[in-house]
This record gives C-alpha cells, sequence and structure tokens, in this order.
C-alpha cells in the first residue's frame, strides 16, 4: 500500500504520495490551513484517495535535536488526526514522525536550481518538503 507524507506548517500542509511499489515520492497538494479539524479531515480524504496504510508526519525538531514551538503543533495535529481517523474508523492506518530537519533548506535548493521564480516556489515548497520527508522515509525502510 502506498505511503503519504506530510509537511504540517502553521499557514499551510504540503502532502506527498509514493507510488505502489513505495519507492517514489511525488507531490500531491499544498493545502491552505482553515482550522485543525477540517485540515484533519482534508488529510482523510488524500489517505482514502490514494489508499495508504501509513501516514508519515515530518517532525521539526531544532538543530539540536530538542523540540520546537512548531514540534508541539505537529504533536498537537498528530493527535487529532489520530482522533478523528479511530472514530472514522480508518483506525488501522499508521502514523509515524520523520525528522525532517533542513528539509525546507533542501527543497528550496531543488526548487532554485530548477529555476522556478521565487513566487511559484512559495506556493509549491511545503508540498517539495514532503516529497523530500517521504523519499527519505521510503529510502529508510528499505534499508
Amino acid at each position: 500500500m502506498k505511503k503519504l507524507a506530510l509537511d504540517v506548517g502553521d499557514k499551510t500542509i504540503g502532502v506527498a504520495v509514493s507510488d505502489g511499489l513505495n519507492i517514489t515520492a511525488q507531490g500531491v497538494k499544498t493545502i491552505e490551513r482553515v482550522g485543525i479539524r477540517k485540515d484533519a479531515g482534508k488529510v482523510m480524504d488524500y489517505i482514502k484517495e490514494f489508499d495508504c496504510d501509513t501516514v508519515v508526519v515530518g517532525l521539526p525538531k531544532k538543530l539540536d535535536g530538542t523540540d520546537s514551538p512548531q514540534t508541539e503543533k505537529v504533536y498537537e495535529f498528530k493527535a487529532m488526526l489520530e482522533n478523528k481517523m479511530k472514530s472514522s474508523g480508518m483506525g488501522d492506518v499508521n502514523i509515524v514522525y520523520y525528522d525532517e530537519r533542513l528539509t525546507t533548506v533542501m527543497a528550496e535548493r531543488v526548487l532554485i536550481e530548477a529555476d522556478v521564480s521565487r513566487k511559484k516556489r512559495k506556493q509549491v515548497i511545503d508540498k517539495q518538503a514532503a516529497v523530500i520527508i517521504l523519499q527519505g522515509y521510503l529510502d529508510s525502510i528499505r534499508d
């Protein structure tokens, strides 16, 4: 089954999905945040649409490995997603964290190298970060 990755930010959530063989990650969408419940519901729609058995949530730790204020928000989002999934009969979907330190920096570099304009980069940076998170996770489970 496929894997779904999330780059959870304050304003947007980047979404990526794996191919059926769990070899590559592709960007899906950047969700505009409207509220934690609705955002979790939208993520659940993607889990169903792509028939995913695992959700990989990027965990934004500080460089020294400690939690940041954003880390706490990601913990809260994961808890909301888990609760909504359990109450909707989707409790069998696994939700895991993946260290996302520097993924946004890497995503920015990829987009700059691809000569994507600053305006366009801003629109797709979180989706690209989700791709990097998912690809890192896929590579780690294959080793």
